[in-house]
């Protein structure tokens, strides 16, 4: 264990506390956890490659740690009906997706390691994106008319994403057909 692999852990010890801040209606705390957890996402990586501290446990937990926090995050404010059920829907299906393929390749014997493309890094970065201009429409009462527009966009990268990382798993599981 490291900085940076405590960091990580950080941001999902903060996860329940902003799932309670949402459900019980502390919206101001609620939006404070969630950016906290977001910095950490940063902070933690910006570390481990400033220390040369990366992981194999760092590689695991911070992507675990990312699809924990926005799956909570979506599943409360789609709860709450602050985003739309179809988006949700496209947000865990994906992360569902790619968890039981990598799990396939994994009992299969495939040795890999998930490497985020650009697009997968450009999916998460607007999956927070959106959930923190909820909490800013929630917590501040401000309009947004590009909300819409950010929502399509997010379920184009998520799914475009998405049938990115399929396309790698299953080229990696033919491999073995070659």
């Amino acid at each position: 264990m490291n900085l940076p692999n405590y960091i990580t852990l950080l941001r999902i010890v903060l996860i329940p506390f902003f799932i309670n801040f949402m459900i019980y209606g502390y919206d101001r705390e609620a939006f404070i956890v969630f950016v906290v957890a977001c910095i950490t996402d940063a902070l933690d990586g910006l570390i481990a490659r400033l220390t040369n501290t990366q992981t194999k446990l760092g590689a695991f937990l911070d992507p675990m740690a990312d699809k924990l926090l926005i799956i909570s995050a979506f599943v409360t404010l789609v709860l709450l009906g602050m985003l739309p059920v179809w988006l949700v829907i496209i947000v865990v299906s994906r992360d569902v997706i790619l968890l039981l393929g990598s799990i396939a390749l994994y009992f299969t014997g495939h040795d890999f390691v998930a490497k985020p493309s650009f697009i997968g890094k450009a999916t998460t970065l607007l999956q927070f994106v959106t959930v923190t201009l909820s909490l800013v429409l929630r917590n501040f009462g401000t309009e947004m008319g590009l909300m819409a527009i950010l929502q399509w966009g997010t379920a184009g990268f998520t799914l475009f994403s998405g049938i990115q990382y399929v396309a790698q798993g299953t080229k990696i599981a033919g491999q073995d057909l070659e």
